[in-house]
């Protein structure tokens, strides 16, 4: 049996388991002194209005206001600038996110081909090399998320993209055409690169690339994507019983979005932050004309400039990580990580199977299938949310609901007097427990770390954090089985508990609220320059 982790990022399986306000002004390349009055309402990026609805099926728009920007040159004269073209970061979020529904898909595939492949590999009776199979992609993943900063730091986000989709592909290629173990070790670790990579550069580009006002709900996309391709996975192997062989088509159907990725990416703006910090100025107002149009040009730029991010401070390093300047963001960005994983989200999908089973649901398929709309459905309630009511707000009534959903499946355990109604008692808190889950503690870290982190800092502690998610997945999966077979499940889940109500006490004292405030803005308050 396997178990699907939700985390962060999405979903995983285990064997057995981002106020520039009153006037700034910055000289642009022909000399002419800006001056710009912005209020927050006025926060870079083009005005994106979604349609009806929200979630996979909103249509978001690029409309840009208009706003006098006066440019004051050397005579005194005064000339206002307009928008001439409109801009859109759309084509290139859906893009970015074709490296989340690998992610999902990656980690799913396996759930379903893995009897399969072990009979045709010849390791049926072999539960160590199917294991070794399952938890090769965590280590994969873990060497990629630090690999991921680095590289972006260094190359740049797109061209990260574009390295990234070369383990994807190749590793969906040795997957699909193995004919031994060994082959399909290599495929599954090469894989595990490139969704760590992923993991870290999707929502860091996002992040960097979307208007202030609705970089909730697109950086929540990620999650969504990730919870699609953990279903497209699922819908993928449905052919498995007729076709035993169909895993081999399963793998290799990951090398399309791999493929397209690459393709995307290559045509795909960089983002205008790492450019400006690597000084690159006239790549980084043409990226801005691409993503905002070209109204938007002064403003961005002085708004990057007022931030210091075209300071002569270099490069961040890891150890850098660690100082006072950076230290406490960076923690918050690992704490989050850590509260999600010691939350319980893999002990609640691992006995998901036989809570259903003890409730008439014999069907694993099935049982897999509400527990990932659950989880669907709750990324795309806060999708919708995430720019109304605020990052903290959502994790703080996450964490709540998940503290509920393990009372409330510990008791269906133990009380005598729940006895008769434990079985739907305990598929209604698995199911409030993931629904929980998806409103915050699922999608908002990976959207709230790109924006507490400073600019110079922030793929290296995107990828750092990300690499803490990881490994206490992996330790996590190493133990758990043994500590609830010494304490027993009700009590593990009362303790999940326990935790979920100190996450609520540590984001209550600790994280900041985001929404609505440029990257710049969070960055000169949570790390401003010595």
């Amino acid at each position: 049996m396997q178990a699907i982790n939700l985390g962060a990022t999405g979903f995983h399986l285990q064997n057995r388991a981002r106020v520039f306000s009153s006037a700034s002004q910055f000289k642009t390349k022909n000399g002419t002194v800006c001056v710009i009055g912005t209020g927050r309402d006025d926060s870079f990026g083009s005005r994106l209005r979604s349609g009806a609805g929200s979630g996979v099926g909103s249509v978001i728009r690029s409309s840009v206001k208009h706003r006098s920007v006066k440019a004051q040159a050397s005579d005194g004269d005064v000339t206002p600038v307009k928008s001439q073209s409109s801009g859109s970061v759309l084509p290139y979020v859906g893009v970015a996110s074709l490296g989340a529904i690998l992610f999902g898909y990656h980690l799913g595939v396996v759930n379903g081909a893995l009897e399969y492949l072990a009979k045709d590999l010849g390791i049926a009776d072999n539960a160590v090399l199917q294991g070794w199979i399952v938890s090769t992609l965590l280590a994969g993943a873990t060497v990629g998320s630090f690999t991921g900063g680095s590289l972006a730091d260094q190359f740049g986000r797109t061209k990260t993209f574009l390295l990234d989709a070369i383990p994807l592909t190749v590793g969906a290629f040795f997957c699909a055409t193995a004919t031994n173990v060994q082959t399909m070790i290599i495929g599954r670790l090469l894989a595990g690169i490139g969704i760590g990579i992923s993991s870290a550069i999707v929502p860091l580009y996002i992040s960097e690339i979307s208007p202030t006002e609705i970089r909730g709900t697109l950086g929540s996309i990620n999650q969504l994507f990730i919870c699609i391709g953990i279903l497209a996975a699922l819908v993928a192997g449905l052919p498995l019983a007729a076709n035993p062989l169909w895993w081999r088509t399963m793998f290799a159907i990951a090398a399309v979005p791999s493929v397209l990725l690459a393709l995307g990416m290559a045509i795909s703006p960089e983002s205008p932050r790492w450019l400006v910090q690597q000084k690159k100025i006239d790549q980084a107002e043409k990226a801005i004309k691409t993503l905002y149009g070209d109204g938007k040009v002064v403003e961005v730029m002085a708004d990057l400039s007022a931030s210091g991010q075209g300071s002569e401070e270099q490069d961040a390093g890891w150890f850098d990580l660690f100082s006072a300047r950076y230290f406490k963001v960076v923690s918050v960005g690992a704490a989050l990580f850590l509260f999600q994983q010691l939350a319980g989200i893999n002990a609640v999908v691992y006995y998901s199977t036989s809570v259903f089973r003890t409730a008439g649901v014999a069907s694993d398929v099935a049982a897999s299938a509400l527990v990932g709309a659950a989880n669907v459905f709750g990324t795309m309630i806060a999708s919708s949310l995430m720019d109304k009511q605020g990052r903290k707000s959502l994790l703080i009534t996450s964490f709540s609901g998940m503290a509920i959903s393990m009372l409330l499946l510990s008791l269906s355990f133990t009380w005598k007097v729940l006895a008769p109604y434990s079985g739907p008692l305990a598929v209604i808190g698995t199911v409030l427990y993931v629904l929980s889950f998806s409103l915050g503690a699922g999608p908002v870290p990976a959207l709230l770390l790109p924006e507490i982190f400073a600019s110079r800092i922030r793929a290296k502690a995107v990828a750092l954090s990300l690499g803490m998610h990881w490994i206490s997945n992996f330790v996590i999966g190493l133990y758990f089985l043994s500590v609830v077979t010494k304490f027993g499940i009700s009590k593990v889940y009362l303790g999940f508990a326990s935790i979920c109500l100190l996450a609520v006490l540590y984001i209550g004292g600790n994280v900041v609220e985001t929404k609505g405030r440029s990257l710049e803005d969070i960055e000169r308050e949570l790390s401003p320059a010595t």
